[in-house]
């Protein structure tokens, strides 16, 4: 972000680097035009984003509420909404509300509400991706399913005017009257619809011969993304295959020899490699990202999220919503790339998250002032007041044991890592963390949600028994 985004104790969770950032994106999606019209998605890749401009509405009930909307409405097909306003300084203080038309009924959902803090989910404040002038502030986004229909509706919420002021006689006669905290400027309503993916390459045929040119910018890109994955697995594949202990224990010793501690030498405590969706497996347009990988200089630290998009998701559409956070996190919020080194969902399955190469320390925009040395995790799912399933509290135990074994670290330990700034640690400061921590041990936040942090503990002793420990 522009600058620190202070929050308060009760924000949410949902959803970072010292290169240069290139200009907005020419696959950007959805311009932002000043007339209020729906610019038309790019039809030269899948997926699309339409951005609708909120409008003041009649609803003013409450003393000195203010209230902006979408009034319900047809649109094209789209999965996944979140608001967007210009300035990522300001904080919504308020309520936003989307209720949706499924496309294969017709029925139009109950009213959900966004996670309207969201901006623990960033770059470290002065980081190159946070100054870049292309970051959003944002809501939450949430995934509804592919809808045709949509009506939103964001509510200021009402505080006392200058409480602090009020004299004894005053509140003696009655509450201070109530004044609507201001909506933050230039608010749309994003609707991403995450294409069928773009999917790998046709094999070549026989005739063809081996495929080694590269044909269009989007295909080098594509290229980049997979090749920061050799020695894991082939080019353009669209799974990293799991390794048993010894096979692990021997590409550690091969690969990293070099840079291994002594102790690393004579026992890797290192966990079997699982399998990893790569960003072709689950069908990332690699056009939409900025093309440079960045990275920080190791992994001590795991920071476990919930990604706050809903529940209401199949193990089958994981990837769709992968696409749509990463096209929401670019396109809408203005990132580099995703936020989320990995992500989980509730069957337990893994997949590759920022561009960069699995087993590197890439740099994240996920946990704001903790992002150095670190890698983010998010669980698809909101976890408040729902259990995570056993299979994605496992799954965060074996990415933990290997990624952090290769780093030499003890997923049951503690570790410092230096704040780039935050609402709970001033920049500068060293802080004593659990290697495997929340979100809200880093930033005052309710993330990775009530159920999925009481979880941890489980995934810290799990991974130390993977690890050998």
């Amino acid at each position: 972000m522009r600058g620190f985004l202070a929050s308060s104790i009760g924000v949410t969770c949902a959803a970072a680097l010292a290169l240069p950032l290139a200009p907005p994106a020419a696959a950007s999606s959805a311009a932002r035009p000043s007339n209020g019209a729906v610019v038309p998605a790019e039809a030269s890749v899948p997926g699309s984003t339409q951005s609708l401009p909120l409008t003041p509405t009649a609803r003013d009930r409450a003393p000195g509420a203010a209230e902006q909307g979408v009034p319900r409405r047809d649109v094209r097909h789209f999965s996944l909404v979140g608001v967007v306003w210009d300035n990522p300084a300001t904080e919504l203080h308020g309520q936003v509300q989307v209720r949706t038309r499924a496309t294969a009924t017709g029925t139009w959902s109950d009213w959900q509400e966004l996670e309207t803090h969201n901006a623990d989910h960033a770059a470290d404040p002065g980081s190159a991706e946070s100054t870049s002038g292309r970051v959003r502030g944002a809501t939450a986004p949430l995934w509804v399913g592919e809808s045709d229909g949509v009506e939103v509706r964001v509510r200021a919420e009402s505080t006392p005017e200058n409480p602090g002021a009020a004299t004894t006689t005053a509140r003696a006669a009655g509450p201070a009257p109530l004044a609507a905290s201001p909506l933050p400027a230039g608010m749309r309503l994003e609707l991403v619809d995450p294409g069928a993916g773009t999917g790998p390459a046709a094999a070549p045929g026989a005739e063809d011969g081996p495929r080694t040119a590269v044909t269009t910018a989007e295909s080098a890109e594509a290229v980049a993304a997979s090749a920061v994955n050799a020695g894991l697995a082939p080019l353009g594949a669209t799974e990293i295959p799991a390794l048993n202990r010894a096979q692990t224990e021997a590409a550690l010793l091969s690969a990293g020899a070099g840079a291994l501690t002594t102790e690393q030498r004579a026992k890797p405590y290192i966990g079997p490699r699982p399998g990893i969706t790569t960003r072709r497996g689950w069908g990332a347009n690699e056009n939409l990202r900025e093309k440079k990988f960045v990275y920080t200089k190791k992994v001590k630290a795991a920071f476990v999220h919930h990604s706050a998009t809903g529940n209401n998701y199949t193990c089958k559409q994981a990837p769709s919503v992968i696409r749509s956070i990463y096209r929401y996190h670019v396109n809408s919020m203005g990132w580099r790339d995703v936020g989320y080194n990995f992500l989980v969902d509730k069957c337990g399955k893994i997949y590759e998250g920022r561009a960069g190469g699995v087993s590197k320390a890439v740099l994240g925009a996920h946990t704001m002032g903790f992002n150095s040395n670190s890698m983010g995790i998010a669980v698809l799912g909101t976890y408040g007041s729902k259990k995570p399933s056993s299979a994605a509290v496992k799954a965060i135990a074996k990415l933990t044991a290997w990624k952090l074994g290769l780093y030499g670290m003890n997923p049951r330990g503690k570790t410092y890592l230096k704040s780039g700034g935050g609402n709970l640690y001033r920049k500068g400061k060293n802080v004593r963390l659990n290697v495997i921590s929340g979100h809200r041990d880093g930033f005052a936040t309710s993330c990775p949600g009530k159920k999925l942090y009481a979880k941890l503990g489980t995934s810290r002793s799990t991974a130390a028994k993977y690890q050998g420990r």
